[in-house]
């Protein structure tokens, strides 16, 4: 009886003396800043945030091309009409319902606010309706190729929610639309909620309680993403143990060493993204064409590619022949990759009608991603030999983002990672190259071409693919003469990712999803040590 007692005091002694299993948090890095309302978020930070707070009817394929369900359990299409069914297990963080009519909330306050990726969907809409809470039902103005590719951006907001949350704005009766509340809280019905957000230094995200989804059960309960990290501070949290998954955007080398250490490994994340030198073809002397090519030919690629080299079996991109990266539609993997010819470059430059030595060139490279000067002091180097004088400047993403939206401000030239927004080369040419879409970091060339917007056309309203696949190519090849930009390098990226961290669909071809950031799903990840 005595030894009994004895055995539970010390088994309730020791359970009371051993700490409680730590709480999985997981923490990864990106530039600046973090956007969290889905209705104005379009780069990498903003697609992480928002795949991860809110659910869209559909999203890209994982493993292949297309879009798979989501909120939505099945569509038809009948000519110029969607139908879709919502599952009817979809909750909010709030605890309400996910309904057709947030889905109309959500597609009318995307499109009066006219941010974000509301470009994916100008003109082509005629409306939107709740058939009943579960179905929704869209009417576009004319056929619409890229239309259910394009859902996979339309977040869905908790309508409700947002109207506890207006503020004083011109949107009529929603006043703000909860503008001001929203970037600074979530309203959706993904994995993660917020919990706190600076989008200069830190995004804290917690799990939705009410998230109705499959979630790993090693995935991490909070995640802390933070901004503006420097190279030098990934690698010494990582080394500590004080950090889980870098960004993108390390030096090569840099990479390399964390690897080596052997407290990381890499993981590359190829998918629709371009590293596009963007030539201003709005300012002198860029703006004639001869001047233009003249640059194109006279980049170095092959050294652009050495400079990309982390290990022998990985680098951070692959050489680009045209505009569109692989695996888009219109993209010809038969066509020769670009290559210096340096003749060809002079021989353009004896075409443009300024003089190089009266015009010098202002090359901006991005202050958070610090890759980016070796390329732009090789731009320096190898444009000097054209007779330019070229200034670098280093500028911060912020003050770069207002800069490009007008000629006058924008640089002559500036390297900027271009991702396909959704699976369709639309969402990528679209949005880089139409006179008719409001200027933005990923417009920075100011391009304004008849062509140029009459293939952007016909490759919305075609619905033929293989005659979508030939316009695609004639809009590649018009692109490729008219040089707005330098094709520099396909991205393909890599990840230092701490030991004891897995991204399943980072590591396992199967489980990749086609688009870069569409992979970042922290509720598939696994933090088990």
């Amino acid at each position: 009886m005595r030894k009994t007692l004895l055995a539970t005091l010390l088994a309730t002694t020791a359970a009371f003396a051993a700490p409680a299993m730590a709480e999985r948090v997981l923490r990864l890095d990106e530039s600046p800043v973090g956007e969290i309302d889905p209705a104005k978020g379009v780069d990498y930070a903003d697609t992480v945030l928002a795949v991860n707070l809110y659910e869209t009817l559909v999203y890209p394929t994982q493993g292949g091309p297309g879009v798979q369900p989501m909120l939505a359990t099945e569509w038809t299409i009948d000519g110029s009409t969607y139908t879709f069914k919502l599952r009817d297990d979809a909750v909010f963080s709030s605890g309400n319902p996910v309904t057709a009519a947030d889905v109309v909330y959500s597609f009318d306050r995307l499109m009066a606010m006219g941010q974000g990726s509301a470009s994916l969907f100008v003109g082509r809409v005629a409306g939107v309706e709740a058939v009943d809470d579960h179905t929704v039902r869209f009417q576009l103005s004319e056929p619409f190729a890229p239309f259910l590719a394009a859902l996979s951006r339309l977040s869905i907001v908790d309508s409700k929610t947002l109207a506890e949350h207006y503020g004083e704005g011109s949107y009529g009766e929603f006043r703000d639309y909860a503008d001001a509340w929203l970037s600074q809280n979530s309203a959706g019905s993904g994995a993660y909620m917020v919990q706190s957000h600076d989008p200069q230094t830190e995004t804290v995200m917690v799990r939705n309680p009410n998230y109705k989804g499959v979630v790993d059960p090693a995935a991490p309960e909070t995640v802390r993403y933070r901004y503006g990290l420097e190279a030098s501070t990934v690698r010494a949290l990582m080394s500590r143990g004080e950090h889980d998954i870098s960004s993108l955007w390390l030096p090569p080398e840099v990479l390399k060493a964390m690897a080596d250490e052997g407290t990381v490994h890499l993981a590359p994340e190829p998918g629709g993204t371009g590293e596009y030198i963007k030539l201003n073809t709005q300012r002198a002397p860029l703006d004639d064409v001869h001047c233009r090519r003249a640059l194109m030919y006279a980049y170095d690629y092959a050294t652009t590619v050495q400079l990309l080299q982390v290990t022998p079996d990985l680098a951070q991109g692959i050489p680009m022949n045209g505009a569109l990266p692989m695996g888009l539609t219109g993209h010809d993997p038969a066509a020769p990759g670009f290559t210096q010819d340096l003749a060809r470059a002079q021989s353009e430059l004896a075409e443009c009608q300024y003089d190089p030595a009266q015009y010098p060139l202002d090359i901006a490279w991005i202050a958070e991603v610090p890759a980016r000067e070796r390329l732009a002091l090789l731009m320096q180097a190898t444009f000097s030999q054209l007779g330019f004088t070229v200034n670098v400047v280093r500028t911060p993403w912020a003050l770069l983002t207002e800069q490009v939206t007008e000629p006058a401000t924008a640089p002559h030239a500036v390297e900027i990672a271009v991702t396909a927004l959704t699976p369709d080369p639309d969402s990528l040419l679209y949005n880089m190259y139409s006179s008719k879409v409001p200027p933005t970091w990923m417009s920075a060339e100011h391009l304004q071409d008849e062509e140029v917007d009459r293939l952007l056309e016909a490759g919305r309203t075609e619905t033929d693919e293989g005659k979508r696949a030939e316009i695609y190519k004639q809009l590649n090849a018009r692109l490729t003469e008219l040089a707005p930009d330098i094709f520099a390098y396909e991205f393909t990226g890599a990840y230092a990712i701490r030991n004891g961290v897995e991204v399943p669909a980072l590591e396992d071809d199967s489980k990749r999803y086609p688009l870069q950031s569409f992979n970042m799903l922290f509720k598939d990840m696994r933090v088990t040590e």
